[in-house]
């Protein structure tokens, strides 16, 4: 195989990584989405569409295995094959958190949740902006941006702070409601834990560049 018939499938490699993230972005939008309209239908979609997200990973891994075993590819070669994988191993992460959100929405049913969902959305937009710029900075092979994007998480975590001492005094008010503020509680930590995979992402575009391993948010 030529160097440039390599770079086009790590280009091409780069590509299905890109596609999969945009997958993993509908599925955060869709599941929080289902939650405000109480769409039991939308999701059960989501649950059933990660099934496409976990086909992509093992796909995308599948031909980094085939390149690294047949192309004895450089050592910075080796780096991009590597945090490929790594990001889509995340991005599938990212992907079960919004099915966990899906499965929570049927759980709910058509109920309307025990608060108006406010913060929540708020996490979401702010989960799905991180992937799409840690996902830009990849690309770009920016490491100055993914490096910038380790605080943003705090907005987040701060969000989800808010969330939990809210739901907290409503169960300590009437212990009624522990079930209903559960199920928002998993809502938010699925969120949190989206955003943290975002900034993951950033550290691998980091490893890639330089063959450094940095912390982003400690």
């Amino acid at each position: 195989m030529t160097r440039e018939t390599f770079d086009e499938q790590l280009r091409a490699l780069e590509q299905d990584v890109l596609e999969m993230g945009k997958m993993v972005d509908k599925a955060i939008d869709l599941s929080v989405e289902a939650l405000k309209k109480r769409d039991i239908d939308l999701s059960r979609q989501v649950v059933r569409d990660d099934l496409a997200i976990n086909q992509a990973q093992h796909d995308i891994e599948e031909q980094c295995l085939v390149l690294i075993a047949t192309q004895q590819p450089l050592a910075s070669d080796l780096r991009v094959i590597f945090a490929i994988a790594n990001i889509a191993t995340e991005l599938e992460r990212m992907a079960d958190h919004a099915k966990g959100i899906g499965q929570i929405g049927v759980m709910m049913g058509p109920r309307e949740p025990l608060k108006p969902l406010v913060d929540i959305p708020r996490m979401a937009r702010k989960g799905r902006w991180l992937l799409e710029q840690e996902l830009t900075a990849f690309v770009n092979r920016d490491t100055e941006l993914a490096r910038s994007l380790g605080d943003e998480d705090d907005e987040v975590d701060r969000l989800y702070d808010q969330v939990f001492r809210e739901l907290l005094i409503f169960m300590m008010d009437d212990p009624r409601t522990i079930t209903r503020a559960t199920y928002l509680l998993w809502v938010a930590h699925n969120l949190e834990r989206i955003a943290d995979r975002a900034i993951n992402i950033g550290e691998r575009v980091v490893f890639l560049v330089s063959g450094e391993v940095e912390e982003h948010n400690a």
